[in-house]
């Protein structure tokens, strides 16, 4: 937090009330960067992690530059997935209320006429690129009075496939908007689309302070397949505090929610396929305690914004670096301690071993395999692991494990380079995604 108040950057003293109400009374560092040069009309690109408030360093000037009698929609946030959108419509709505102005959600997998209306009727509409391409193509409204275009995490867009449709979606705006850039990276292809796009732009990096490392506790266990239910119904415990279980497939997080059930743990599965619906309910159950452990998939990694969560635990070891960062960044939020679990199986130990080796947390993932001859092995044959019915041997680390338990869970430290801001290391690969779910 800043010293300066909300204020001192130019906010008017509606919006500046309003923020103060739901807590916010000294902005972040990303918010003391962006909000003047915004208030000030210019272009900005700015890279900053998730969790670190940029939802509020481009929402608050947005709702400043806008008059409620203005043509609409006046202001346009083109965002990568439903739950992003919807995030940043509930945690700004009363914030706009205060200078009379409408925002609504576009996504899919909710009706069509309504939403229709509603974005309409807006001065800010918040839409993932698919179905703001049907509403468009019905004729529902046009982009032709847009003054103030933003791209929030324009890097996932990307890598969703969404660069066609977002292409389409800035070419119906004025050219003389003003445009507001935000991504984890602003490198490659995510760079190039960013000058695209603008002009003359004021650019912002923020990094959180190192200090922030120790926030989150990473922790690897070597478990094999049959030993991962119960490994993960101990790292759950019986308390209350709040879990998060990253799978890779949609049919293995709702296999999962019912073995997590048989064993009287209240679960929730989020995912694509699930109705807007029901993935609002499972994510409120959450937020509310009245589910203490949610199953997602990678999809929900950037969409779910919950506070307090105090583990996330990868049931299936993510695929790539960027996606362990996203994953354990739901975790050691806002200051707070948190944990990150990985189980890791023989099949699994090359790709763990590189990728802990990119994210400096290569010394936690060697206490946690050391004496571990399939370890050895792997490293040394780049095979898969020990020779059939060879073992790992036990050792005298870690959590408890139920009975008939597989697996040894072992006390890693605390990343020695981590992204900060409570959000993981930084550093990724990247791949495409299919942006299918997220319409």
């Amino acid at each position: 937090m800043s010293q300066q108040s909300f204020a001192d950057l130019g906010v008017s003293s509606a919006v500046a009330r309003a923020l103060e109400d739901r807590g916010f009374t000294a902005p972040f560092a990303i918010q003391t960067k962006v909000i003047g040069d915004v208030l000030a009309g210019r272009d900005v690109l700015a890279k900053s992690p998730t969790g670190s408030g940029k939802t509020l360093a481009f929402m608050v000037p947005v709702i400043d530059r806008i008059a409620a009698e203005a043509p609409r929609p006046a202001a346009l946030v083109l965002a990568p997935t439903r739950e992003l959108a919807t995030q940043i419509v509930e945690s700004t709505y009363a914030i706009a209320h205060a200078r009379a102005l409408k925002i609504c959600a576009v996504y899919g997998g909710v009706g069509l006429e309504k939403q229709a209306r509603e974005a309409a009727k807006a001065h800010i509409v918040v839409a993932t690129p698919g179905r703001l391409e049907d509403l468009l193509s019905r004729g529902a409204f046009s982009l032709k009075n847009v003054t103030i275009l933003v791209l929030d995490e324009a890097d996932r867009m990307l890598d969703m496939g969404f660069r066609p449709a977002v292409d389409r979606v800035v070419a119906k705006c004025p050219k003389d908007r003003q445009t507001l850039f935000f991504s984890a990276t602003l490198d490659g292809e995510a760079g190039r689309i960013a000058l695209m796009y603008t002009h003359d732009a004021a650019r912002h990096e923020h990094a959180p302070p190192a200090q922030k490392t120790a926030d989150i506790e990473h922790r690897f266990v070597r478990v094999e397949r049959d030993g991962r239910l119960d490994q993960l119904v101990g790292e759950i415990g019986t308390g209350y505090d709040l879990n998060l279980v990253f799978v890779r497939t949609k049919h293995g997080a709702d296999r999962l929610v019912r073995h997590l059930k048989g064993r009287k743990v209240q679960a929730a599965a989020m995912h694509g396929d699930k109705s807007q619906r029901q993935r609002e309910r499972a994510l409120a159950d959450f937020e509310a305690g009245r589910v203490t452990t949610l199953v997602a998939t990678d999809v929900a990694a950037r969409g779910i914004h919950v506070d307090n969560v105090a583990k996330v635990i990868n049931f299936d070891p993510p695929g790539l670096a960027e996606d362990y960062v996203h994953r354990t960044g739901r975790t050691g939020r806002a200051g707070e301690q948190g944990v990150a679990v990985t189980f890791v199986g023989t099949e699994h130990l090359g790709d763990m071993r590189n990728m802990t080796r990119t994210l400096k947390l290569e010394d936690q993932f060697r206490t946690a395999t050391a004496g571990d001859p399939a370890s050895h092995d792997h490293a040394s044959r780049g095979g898969s692991g020990p020779k059939q019915g060879q073992r790992p041997p036990r050792q005298g680390q870690g959590r408890p494990r139920a009975s008939g338990q597989q697996g040894q869970g072992f006390q890693g430290g605390r990343p020695g380079n981590s992204g900060g801001g409570g959000n993981g290391p930084t550093g990724a690969g990247r791949r495409r995604r299919s942006g299918g779910n997220s319409r």
